[in-house]
């Protein structure tokens, strides 16, 4: 659960050039900006993009890709450095994570696309559609909060989550979480469904990713570039607004925050909030998001 003030140890399946599971979803080694990124694809039609944050990799979206998957061809990388992607130095802010979108959109041809991103996977969503705006056709944005801008007054007056500052340490959480990764990832799928855990598969496909000390020092490196994350949003808010329809989804525990912070900037803004559910929205309350998604992506 980063909330987003943010290898190579395989997940499952197994990663081979092509892959593909009984759900028709395809599993392809894309290269792009000098890493190479692990992308589920499934479905044919305009192009929606998914991009998952932490602790999660494509596998976030399983649910949602199947109910996509009719009208859209759906792509959901593993992030840099997340999952069986590169486990990249460096490229962790929401700049470089926002040209590995563009860069992928550009070499799948699947722009424009409707971007879809919860948590980590928000910032560089939100920046793609504030570079790009060409290859981004609608905006969906859940569960975060964008650096320092107004509106997470409420969500941060008894300070940032404990998680934020541990993680932002260099060095110091993949030392004390080795080996205890497993114990420790359960702690955020459980809270993140309000005590309602992920399905088996699902959470061990998670454990395998997020263990080992390489794979640790990734995911944390997104919450180590969060500074400079924050100051490229608001570099990006002083020269462009948000143009492209937009929508902001919240649950527990951000709500409307994100909303909030996004309302000053955006031409098109409808916010909508999930009820009894926890920060992994895509898991935990799969069809209350298709219901939302389905007439907001429809031209």
């Amino acid at each position: 659960m980063c909330l987003s003030p943010l290898v190579t140890t395989p997940v499952s399946p197994p990663v081979s050039p092509t892959w593909r599971d009984r759900s028709m979803t395809v599993l392809r080694r894309v290269s792009v900006n000098g890493v190479e990124l692990n992308v589920a694809l499934a479905g044919k039609g305009p192009a929606v993009l998914l991009l998952h944050g932490f602790p999660h990799t494509w596998e976030l979206w399983t649910d949602v890709m199947a109910g996509l998957s009719e009208r859209y061809q759906v792509i959901a990388p593993d992030l840099r450095g997340f999952g069986a992607s590169t486990r990249a130095k460096t490229g962790y802010d929401a700049g470089s994570l926002a040209d590995d979108a563009a860069a992928l959109l550009e070499t799948l041809g699947a722009g424009p696309a409707a971007v879809v991103g919860i948590d980590a996977g928000t910032p560089p969503a939100l920046l793609l559609a504030l570079r790009r705006p060409g290859l981004v056709r609608r905006l969906v944005v859940m569960e975060s909060l964008l650096g320092r801008l107004p509106g997470a007054e409420s969500f941060l007056a008894g300070g940032a989550p404990w998680w934020f500052g541990f993680h932002a340490v260099p060095g110091l959480a993949e030392t004390v979480l080795e080996g205890n990764e497993a114990r420790y990832l359960d702690w955020f799928l459980d809270t993140g469904t309000l005590g309602d855990g992920v399905r088996p598969a699902v959470r061990d496909a998670f454990v395998r990713a997020y263990t080992g000390r390489e794979a640790l020092r990734c995911a944390f490196s997104y919450y180590r570039a969060l500074p400079v994350s924050a100051t490229q949003i608001e570099r990006a808010f002083d020269t462009a607004r948000l143009t492209v329809p937009t929508m902001a989804v919240g649950s527990h525990p951000v709500g409307a925050a994100l909303e909030r912070q996004l309302r000053p900037f955006a031409d098109d803004l409808t916010g909508h909030l999930v009820e009894d559910c926890g920060h992994i929205i895509p898991l935990h309350r799969p069809d209350a998001l298709l219901a939302l998604l389905h007439p907001f992506l429809k031209d």
